[in-house]
Order: structure tokens, then sequence, then C-alpha cells
């Protein structure tokens, strides 16, 4: 008896980009999961389970992470006929520098009669900010793709799905204007064998949208909006429940800003709930931003759920630098109390640092993170450079303003420079950008780091960590967060416009390459465990402090270079001190 049913299979493809060479960023395991895939998937599980194509019709998921994944139309496209239904190839989660990469896959997909929808950061943020579309939104839509703008929940990927299984897609679908709500939002998941590509199999999800501030280079005001929205406590133990069962016990929470999520107290303690009740252990890496610690019991319940690493927005420690920018609320007379409060409670510390602000030099630059190394606690820098990415105000001014921007989208990716510095030359710019990662990662203060680890009563973040984060940048001229495990390479996939090269020369130097490059690791691993045994090896080592170290005290703002070197700071002091004073109890 022949079944009846049909099958429409929506391919949900979250692009990588290419790297200086052409070739698309591809790992035997990635580092980051996608947050986007993820809150896709359930939108289209819970789709498929309310059978939204009528009863006779299976609804089928497929989820690829290209950053771990390759990609191979032809045979994708024999897989999707071999079922004999209809299909959706949609790139999500798009950002400016993947677009290009989502465009050059979409031919094969459009030649072989399948619709392609694109959304994403790069499509929304272009729609919300931008008077006129720009060229390449206009040469994608003239190819036959759809663009989507805005977020997929409250039906509207249902709306996408019924137009994609009736052959009458929209051009474009714009959703800018009306964000949805979160709360009781389909569960955001990823299937385990997704998961798998990722270095520690963790999986990432967002619990809340949209941020109050107003930084001029941030895209997430202007595509989220500046009004949060948040999910419940209900909704996030359904997430990690759903995770657990499959065995994933590690997640991302990509909120800009945990923090100034209403709902942050009610899911701590939900996870500390969960984390008794299961008896496992969770490990949550966060987001927050440089006032978290002033949130009385912020600090404490994170640490009880289960959250072992925190991303903090630090951004420069010049204050007139944050200023130019819009980011009032980073205040540098808190950086050292608020970094301290993490760095005793063991959380490993991530900040992230914009090299290219107008005041900015190469000299002032370096003298900046001779600063952070002595006197904040932190484990990784990051380094960007000050971009406009599409969807910011920066990017809005410079397109309004006729200045110019690199034209190749490949490259806004905050680790190549796309446009010019009022002061600094453009090969001074970037001998300053490259020169702040070998500073902060130098070996002295390497040591200095693992001796702070030493000193720690708490686990916090070892040496081995740290060296794998940078040697990532060092040793793959890749900005670490796009690292993974063994890079992979596949002759055929050369962006389109570059030479294929010869099978003959591209194999055996493929090989080399990548023999040259795991003996730079190892090199690199090698050395971090000397000054590993070096410091473990020492006595005294849990007496072991420095300036870093050192709790905040009056004197520090007349003592200390974050407070006498910097521009601005004298400003920043004498606004705190009439702030205290303000808030100071009255006597009697």
């Amino acid at each position: 008896m022949t079944s009846s049913r049909e099958i429409f299979t929506c391919v949900m493809i979250k692009p990588t980009h290419y790297d200086d060479d052409g070739y698309p960023i591809l790992w035997w395991r990635s580092l980051i999961p996608s947050n986007s895939l993820a809150a896709m998937n359930g939108l289209l599980l819970d789709a498929a389970d309310r059978r939204i194509l009528g009863p006779d019709v299976d609804i089928r998921g497929l989820t690829i992470d290209e950053p771990n994944t390759r990609i191979d139309p032809p045979a994708l496209i024999a897989g999707l006929r071999a079922t004999g239904g209809k299909a959706l190839i949609a790139f999500v989660g798009v950002q400016s520098n993947q677009f290009p990469r989502a465009v050059d896959l979409s031919r094969p997909f459009l030649a072989a009669g399948y619709p392609v929808v694109i959304g994403g950061f790069h499509v929304s943020g272009c729609l919300a900010m931008l008077k006129e579309r720009p060229a390449e939104l206009v040469a994608a839509e003239a190819m036959g793709i759809t663009l989507f703008a805005g977020e997929a929940e409250e039906g509207r990927l249902d709306r996408v799905l019924r137009d994609a299984w009736a052959g009458t897609l929209q051009p474009v679908y714009d959703y800018m204007a009306d964000l949805p709500s979160l709360a009781g939002a389909p569960t955001p998941f990823l299937p385990v064998d997704t998961l798998r590509g990722t270095r520690n199999e963790f999986s990432s999800f967002d619990l809340g949208r949209g941020c109050p501030y107003q930084c001029s280079f941030c895209t997430i005001i202007n595509v989220q909006g500046r009004k949060s929205r948040f999910r419940t406590a209900d909704d996030l133990e359904r997430i990690i429940r759903s995770n657990w069962a499959q065995g994933i016990r590690k997640f991302f929470i990509t909120d800009d800003d945990l923090a100034r999520n209403k709902n942050w107290e009610a899911f701590f303690d939900r996870m500390i709930e969960l984390r008794a009740e299961l008896k496992i252990r969770l490990e949550i890496f966060v987001q927050v931003d440089t006032g978290c610690h002033r949130i009385p019991g912020f600090i404490d319940k994170a640490v009880a759920a289960g959250v072992s690493r925190v991303f903090i927005g630090l951004e420069n420690i010049n204050p007139d630098n944050l200023l130019h920018v819009q980011k009032r609320q980073n205040k540098i007379t808190d950086y050292r109390h608020m970094l301290q409060q993490w760095w005793k409670h063991g959380v490993a510390i991530y900040a992230g640092y914009i090299i290219g602000f107008p005041a900015d030099t190469k000299e002032k630059i370096l003298r900046d993170i001779e600063i952070i190394k002595r006197e904040l606690p932190i484990n990784v820098l990051e380094f960007f450079f000050l971009s406009p990415l599409p969807g910011s105000a920066d990017h809005k001014a410079h397109v309004e303003g006729g200045h110019w921007m690199d034209p190749d989208l490949n490259k806004l990716d905050l680790f190549h420079r796309v446009v010019h510095h009022p002061t600094m030359s453009d090969r001074e710019w970037e001998e300053a950008y490259h020169a702040a990662w070998r500073a902060f990662y130098s070996w002295d203060h390497i040591e200095t780091m693992s001796r702070r680890g030493a000193a720690s009563q708490k686990k916090g973040m070892n040496i081995d960590e740290i060296i794998e984060f940078y040697s990532m940048y060092a040793v793959e001229n890749l900005h670490p967060l796009e690292g993974g495990i063994l890079r992979r390479k596949h002759r055929r996939d050369r962006r389109p416009g570059l030479p294929l090269v010869n099978p003959l020369l591209f194999y055996p130097a493929h090989a080399v390459e990548t023999l040259v490059k795991m003996a730079k690791f190892a090199w690199y691993y090698g050395r971090a465990r000397l000054i590993h045994r070096r410091v473990h090896a020492d006595p005294n080592r849990k007496s072991y402090t420095d300036i870093a170290l050192t709790p905040p005290n009056a004197e520090e703002f007349e003592e200390l270079g974050l407070f006498t070197e910097t521009t601005g700071a004298e400003g920043a002091i004498r606004r705190k001190q009439q702030l205290d004073a303000a808030t100071m109890p009255k006597a009697g």
C-alpha cells in the first residue's frame, strides 16, 4: 500500500565565511554553536508538530552548522530529490561577513529549482537603518533569493513555510517594526549530532533580546530593539531538560547582557534547583555589562547556578573613547572592583577591547594594554577593530556621509580593517591592532596570569585555555572566536572568482601547512606547560599577589595608570566622587 503522505524539508544553514585565501573557515570541531540555528530549529519542530501544512504533509528539518560541517550542494540536492518532496533552503543568522558565502551557496540550489531565503543581522540591520537597500541585497533579490528581516516567532516562520510549500514566496518579509514576545515561545533546540560538531559539545540559547543602551557601534539595539523582551524560567527549564536528555551539560547564553534581563534571578534560581534535582554539573558561559556587580546577589547566584565563564564588553579604558561611541554605562572607576568580584569566585573572565577610536595612536594603545595587564585581573582579552557594522548607527553615518568602507563584506568580521582612521595610516592601525594581541599575550604576562590562577582558591582558568585561545590567533591568523580543532580545506570550495589550485599542488601544500601548524600549536602548548609546572612548583604560590588583585582603595585614583594616564579619567573620577557623596547617608 502506497503512502499518500508528502514531505517538505527545510534545510537550515548557518554559513561560515571565507579566510584571506578564499577558503571557507571550516573545522573538524568548531568553537561556538549557533544560537540562531537552535532557535529556528525549535520553531520548525513546533510547526511540524502542529502540522501547519496539513495533516498529510510531514515537515522535516535539517540543521547544518557550516563552521564544522562541509556543505556539498550537489549531494544535498540529490538527497532532497530522493525524498520526492519539496524543500526550502534557509540561511539563518547570517551576519554581514557571512552574507557573500550565503549568496554563493544559494546559486546551485536556485539552479536546481529550490527556493532560498536569507535572514539574520545583515538583512535586518540594513532594512532597519538604511534609506535604500544596499547593492548586495538588491542583487540577491534579483537572483531570486527571498530576504527575511526580523525574528521568526509568533507565526512568521509558519507564513514562510506555507508560502514556500505553495510556491508563492515573497521577495521580502520585513518584520522589523513588530518584534515578537519570547515568553512561552518554542524551545531553542539542536540535535546532539549537530552539537557534536563543536569542540566541547555545548549548546547555546537566548533568554532575552534587545538592549536599552545606545552604543553607536552596536547592531543589537537596531536589529533586536531597545525594548528588551524575555523568556521565562519555565522556558529555561524546558531548554535545559531537552538538552540534558541528550547528554548536553554546557551552555552559552547569548543574551547581549544577561544582567539587564529582568528575570535573571528567577533564571539562576531555576538552574540551581535543576542542578540539585538532576545531579548535573551545569557549565554556563554568560555575557554581562560592567555594572553587573552593583546588582545585589547577581554574581553569587550566577556562580551557584553554574556560571564558570563570563564575557564583559570592557571595550576601552579611556572614558573619552567610551563617550565617543555612546557607551556611557561603562565606568572605568568600577572596572577593578567588578572584575575582582568575578575573579575571587573563580570565574574565567573574557573581555572585549576595541582598537581604533579617533584619538587612538599605536603608542597610546600599547600603553593602555600595559595598564590592563598590570592593574586588571582579566584572563582573556579579545581585540576587535572599530568597525561600522551594517545595522549600527556608525554604519548609517558612514553610508550617509559618503565615507569609504571596504566593499568586501567578507571582511566585516571585526578582525580586518574596513575603514580609514582619522589620524593613523591604514598600515599603522593594522600594526597597532596586531601589536595589541602580541603585547597582552606576551610570555611574561602569560606567566603572571598563571601565577594569579595558582594563587586563587577557586578553579578559574588555567594556562592551557589561555594559550589555546591566543595560539589560534598566532598560528591560524584568525580571530580565536572563529577557531576550532584541525582546520579543513576543500580545493573546490574556494570563493568564486579565485582560481582553483592544481590538485598536485593543493593537497601537498595543505598537508604541509597542517603539519607546520600542528608543530606550532605543540610548541605553544609545551612552553605553556613548562610555565605551569614552574609556577605550581613554587611553595609560595598561594601567597602571590599583585596590583590587579589588590582590593580597590581611595588612593588608587592618584596612583594607578588606569586613573592617571588615560584620557578622560579625571572627569570619570570626579563623577564617581560626586555620585558617592550624593548617595552617602547623612549624619544625624
